[in-house]
Formats: structure tokens, sequence, C-alpha cells
């Protein structure tokens, strides 16, 4: 029984770590909304088993990294609230684990979901005959409109809601130019540019990372669903 109960504290004392690192840490929500997003994309691209393994692994790697950056980080401090240099080498051969999962998860991500992606973009482009310059800008002005009338109307509630105008117009025209080319390495430099442009916002703190992902998710949904509704049309 002894055990037991010294299991459930064990338990629970880890549970509290995450949800610390996670409530804290921006790098860890950035990394559990990136593994969200991929989740969701295997499920919808219904990859095979092996490849939702290495999804599941490289999802896991970072996040173990980051928690032990995090560990390493605080423990650092207490130890040594001033600035040494052996401080900071340990700090920056904690983020360099971090660094190395992430570009390995990248690469992965790379590698597995390439060709579903690429079968999707050319499946693309039945619609184009359709769309002018004109009505292509028109439906990113759009984008742009609703953002800025989200951002009126929850700025002053509890919880406010203000995605970001740039990243959305950002991604909405990385979307347009992958739905139009149906050329895969086309539409992923389109959208390595708005990827670009979202961490150059979240390094200088200009926006934080909810309001960033909020833009990518409302310039990109509303450009497939305008999209899909010409081709329907």
């Amino acid at each position: 029984m002894r055990d037991v109960k010294k299991f459930r504290r064990s338990f629970r004392y880890a549970y509290e770590g995450l949800k610390h690192s996670l409530s804290t840490q921006q790098n860890m929500q950035f990394h559990f909304l990136v593994a969200f997003i991929v989740l969701i994309a295997a499920i919808v691209f219904e990859l095979p088993k092996a490849e939702i393994l290495f999804v599941l692994l490289s999802v896991t790697l970072v996040i173990v990294c980051e928690l032990i950056n995090t560990a390493v980080e605080k423990a650092v401090d207490l130890a040594m609230p001033e600035r040494h240099p052996l401080a900071k080498i340990a700090k920056d051969v904690a983020a360099a684990a971090v660094l190395v999962s992430a570009v390995f998860a990248a690469i992965v991500g790379m590698v597995v979901f390439y060709e579903p992606i690429d079968r999707l973009v050319r499946q693309a482009g039945t619609a184009e005959s359709m769309l002018t310059p004109g009505l292509i800008w028109t439906l990113v002005a759009l984008v742009a409109l609703t953002v800025v009338v989200v951002q009126t109307r929850f700025s002053e509630r509890r919880i406010p809601l203000r995605p970001s105008l740039l990243t959305a117009v950002s991604f909405a025209i990385s979307t347009w130019i992958a739905l139009l080319t149906g050329k895969t390495l086309i539409a992923l430099l389109g959208y390595s540019l708005s990827i670009q442009l979202t961490f150059v916002l979240y390094d200088k703190r200009s926006r934080q990372l909810p309001a960033l992902a909020a833009g990518a998710i409302i310039g990109s949904i509303m450009t497939l669903l305008a999209y899909y509704l010409i081709e329907i049309l």
C-alpha cells in the first residue's frame, strides 16, 4: 500500500512538472501546438503504422528534451543566480539538445508528410480557370478584414482573441500559391516564407504564440473554404 501511494505521488509530481512547463514556457507551448497539428495531420492523411510511430517518436523526443532543458535552466538559476560562464554553457548545451531533437522531428515530418501533401497539392487546381487575380486579392482582403473584426470584437473581453493580421495574410497567400500552382516544392517554399515571418514576429516578442497561430489558422482555413466553395459552385 505504501508503494502504491509513493507511486501515485511520483506520478502527481511528474504531472505537475509537465503542467508547470506547459504553462510557463512558451517554447513548450509551441511544441505542444505543433504536435497537435502534426497528429491531426497524421490522422487526416491516414498514415501507416510505421510512419505514425516515427511521428510519435519525434514528438516525444522534442517534448522530453524541452522538459530536460527547463529543469536544467531552473537548477542552474537556483545554484548560480548571477552570471557565470559555466552556467551559460550548461544552459546552451541543454538548449542544443532541444535544437537537435527539433531538427530530427522536422526531417521526419518532411519525409513522412511529403507524399501525402504532394498528392493533395497535385489534386488541387481544378477551379483555377474560375479564379481571377481580382477575385483572389479580394479574398485575401476578406481574410484581413475578418481578422480586424475579430480583434475588435474580442479585444475587450476577459479572454481576448487577437489573431495576428500579418500571419493571417501571409498564410492566406501561401495557401493560394499552393492551390494555384499544384506543385509541392513551390507550395513548401511559400509556406516556409510564412513560417519564417511567424518566427520573426515571435522572436521580437511583438505577438504571443496563440495570436500568431490563430492568424495562421484563420488565413489558411478561410482560403481553403473559399477555394472549394468556388470549385463547387
